[in-house]
């Protein structure tokens, strides 16, 4: 390969980084964010531009609807992933919603939502079945293909607003119900199935062991697979299966989250939630090992590649609460000395 080609195929180049939750709020950021060594990344952050069509303060942005974004997935009544996700699991094209095992655990006077709750394959299989007597001749079927996932199947879409399991985690589920015309309907649909598990041998089982009974399932992500995705990258890599299903339905090859950055030709999507996870288990420990292994794995290489002309561009969206902030990279960029770095504790979300 000559110079000039070599500069070329780089020009084509470029990254689209999406990251959950590195912004901590306000209130507790200097203390968490103190004595961490991010160099590059913040650099990333202090030298780079807000692209043409970059947003903030968008409200209520999950990072469920974000991705429905970047893959040309209209979101009217929250992220309609349940149809892509089903597929993923190898059901059929339908109307779906996903109806996901929780528990909620009653503190106070609020129901908090537990999610990821470990259930075997049987025990999935169990309380789906008896939700299926249950419900039988009522329009609705219910599926748990993995243990963690499952599914409503319905004659037709119901005119509701949900709001993603991801948002619900750890939050009181009082006023993240489903909202609109039918919204009424599926709150007592949500008691009934509370009533119905509650008293499920399984979960009787689980108590006795000192396990978590699922006494609830979270509806959300409801839609029909009418729209196709756009395959607008060459290649992805995630930590989380909800971004590898995308990956399959548009057609990206897709790799996992290896511990260090690997190059792609063309355009590349990296989709990181790490911060999130270690977040939703209260462990801010674990937020900072996590953060320090992605300057170590990620942030420095694409610093280096970016500067070196390596690869074009490199697009940051940093998701948190209910904003989003979008930089954009270029190598003219990274030799902008002027634009002084500042701690990540500066960059806190309200």
């Amino acid at each position: 390969m000559t110079v000039r080609e070599g500069d070329k195929l780089a020009a084509m180049k470029s990254v689209h980084l999406v990251i959950t939750d590195l912004f901590l709020p306000k209130e507790f950021a200097s203390g968490v964010c103190a004595d961490l060594r991010l160099p590059a990344l913040e650099k990333m952050l202090a030298r780079g531009a807000s692209p043409g069509s970059a947003r903030t303060d968008v409200s209520g942005l999950a990072p469920e609807s974000h991705l429905c974004e970047l893959f040309g997935v209209p979101c009217r009544a929250g992220a309609p992933i349940a149809p892509v996700s089903a597929a993923f699991d190898g059901l059929g094209a339908g109307c779906w919603l996903r109806a996901d095992p929780v528990h909620l655990r009653l503190q106070r006077e609020q129901l908090v939502l537990l999610p990821n709750v470990a259930i075997s394959a049987d025990e999935a299989a169990q309380m789906c079945a008896s939700l299926n007597r249950h419900f039988a001749g009522q329009g609705m079927e219910f599926f748990a293909p993995h243990p963690q996932r499952w599914y409503m199947r319905l004659e037709q879409l119901p005119d509701i607003e949900t709001v993603p399991l991801s948002q619900a985690a750890g939050r009181n589920v009082h006023d993240l119900l489903p909202k609109g015309v039918e919204a009424l309907r599926w709150h007592q649909l949500f008691n009934e199935i509370q009533m119905l598990l509650f008293a499920h041998p399984a979960n009787e089982a689980r108590e006795a062991r000192g396990e978590l009974p699922v006494n609830s399932v979270w509806l959300w992500g409801g839609g029909t697979a009418n729209t196709p995705l756009q395959k607008n990258y060459q290649s992805m890599s995630a930590d989380e299966a909800l971004p590898e299903m995308f990956a399959a339905a548009a057609g990206i090859p897709f790799a996992g989250w290896p511990v260090q950055w690997s190059d792609s030709n063309g355009e590349q999507l990296l989709v990181w939630n790490g911060l999130r996870r270690a977040l939703q288990r209260g462990d801010l420990a674990a937020w900072r090992d996590v953060l320090q292994g992605f300057e170590t794995g990620y942030a420095q290489p694409l610093w280096q590649a970016l500067r070196s002309g390596k690869i074009a561009q490199l697009r940051m969206d940093v998701l948190g609460g209910d904003n989003i902030r979008q930089i954009l990279l270029t190598r003219a960029d990274t030799w902008a000395f002027w634009r002084r770095t500042k701690s990540l504790a500066q960059y806190s979300m309200v």
